[in-house]
């Protein structure tokens, strides 16, 4: 068994550097030097013309993740020059794309493409799904739609699993996939949806998809645990997928008549806010969802994100 590698040796062998040490005000990690006052934490897109169409779907997932990765403050904001960015997505399930299970694949491409586009060295783009990943990463469209924006897509060597100190109360331990702990930047990209046991599936629960075995028991306090997680490993950046939504029968769905559209794209650097939101979209309360809770607790952000004067877009 390998012992425990702490955050601390981390950040002294990657890049990040001191800047990976802890979360800048307003919720930011990482680049401070390039972050302004001014920079949002914040925006919502949202589009006023839904239609069924296929073709009509995907320009919309294409507009809307421009549209908010812009009101951000663009992606240069958040990558730099030669820099190695992980995307996150969630690629958990054996589902098409219509039935809201997996991150919407034009979302994932529109990232990817813009973050060469503000000069990336390398994207890779990964999850540990809980179906046949080989059927995951093809069934959600994830991988060739990124792999066509020159994305590397690849499945999880269980190798790379790595116990490591969060330094966290709730899971002080636990395997964490070594290459996402070690990117330059992360932007973590789940879909908005039901959960049968955390009612939602947002933003924090997310970064599950980058712990070892055995998942199943972070279950047994995952709020709290997911928190530690979030606070060892924050993302850079967080973008919600809210389109198409699973409202019932999450995580895995499996009919339309458990999806509605929502037609939006949040934008952050709050995961916290970022979850409150996307929280509301379900006619829940912000802070209801346990991983949110636990998050604001661990002052890693804010449920009250209309304290964040968040930037709203209504794109056409």
């Amino acid at each position: 068994m390998q012992q425990p590698i702490s955050r601390r040796t981390f950040i002294d062998t990657t890049a990040r550097g001191a800047a990976a040490a802890g979360l800048v005000p307003g919720g930011l990690l990482a680049g401070a030097d390039t972050v302004r006052a001014d920079d949002p934490a914040l925006a919502i897109a949202r589009w006023m013309n839904p239609a069924d169409e296929a073709e009509a779907i995907q320009e919309e997932a294409i507009r809307l993740t421009e549209a908010a990765v812009a009101a951000m403050g663009g992606m240069n904001r958040f990558v730099s020059r030669g820099e190695t960015v992980f995307i996150k997505p969630n690629i958990g399930w054996d589902r098409a794309p219509h039935l809201a299970a997996c991150t919407n694949p034009d979302v994932v491409a529109t990232l990817v493409r813009l973050c060469f586009e503000a000069g990336a060295g390398t994207v890779r783009v990964a999850d540990y799904p809980c179906n046949d990943q080989r059927r995951t990463y093809l069934r959600s469209g994830i991988q060739p739609a990124a792999e066509a924006e020159g994305a590397e897509v690849f499945f999880l060597d269980r190798r790379k699993f790595r116990p490591m100190e969060t330094g966290g109360e709730h899971l002080p331990q636990w395997p964490i996939y070594v290459d996402y702990v070690e990117a330059d930047k992360r932007i973590n990209v789940p879909i908005a949806k039901h959960h049968g046991f955390s009612r939602l599936t947002l933003a924090i629960k997310n970064l599950m998809g980058m712990l070892g075995d055995p998942r199943e028991r972070i279950h047994q306090n995952l709020g709290p645990a997911m928190a530690d997680v979030e606070k060892f490993m924050p993302s850079d950046l967080v973008i919600i997928d809210a389109i198409r939504v699973m409202i019932a029968n999450g995580p895995t769905g499996g009919s339309t008549a458990d999806v509605e559209r929502r037609d939006q794209v949040i934008a952050a650097t709050d995961s916290v806010a970022a979850d409150a939101y996307a929280t509301t979209l379900f006619g829940l309360e912000a802070g209801s969802i346990g991983t949110t809770r636990a998050g604001e607790a661990l002052g890693l952000g804010t449920s009250d994100f209309e304290s964040l004067n968040p930037v709203r877009l209504d794109v056409a």
